[in-house]
């Protein structure tokens, strides 16, 4: 499961991206990826969090994209992003 959130203001030049997904590692355990910077920029943050079951990883990805909605970012679909880049 992977979402890919963005802010853009204009007026504030802000351009801001947050993704987030949650994954399977080698050994079994579930984490929770989150990604976050300005849009164009070099460089970003990254935080992984490893959680105890797929569903506790699932709950947390939705408290984190439900208070980042809150705070202005919109959805943007990541395989909408993937054929962009192919038409460039």
């Amino acid at each position: 499961m992977r979402y890919r959130l963005e802010k853009i203001i204009p007026a504030k030049r802000q351009r801001r991206f947050y993704e987030l997904s949650v994954s399977q590692t080698l050994f079994g355990e579930w984490c929770l990826t989150r990604e976050w910077g300005r849009i164009g920029a070099k460089g970003g943050q990254k935080m992984v969090a490893y959680l105890a079951s797929e569903q506790d990883a699932i709950v947390a990805l939705r408290q984190l994209k439900a208070t980042k909605t809150r705070r202005g970012y919109a959805t943007i679909p990541v395989q909408l992003e993937m054929f962009s880049a192919l038409l460039r």
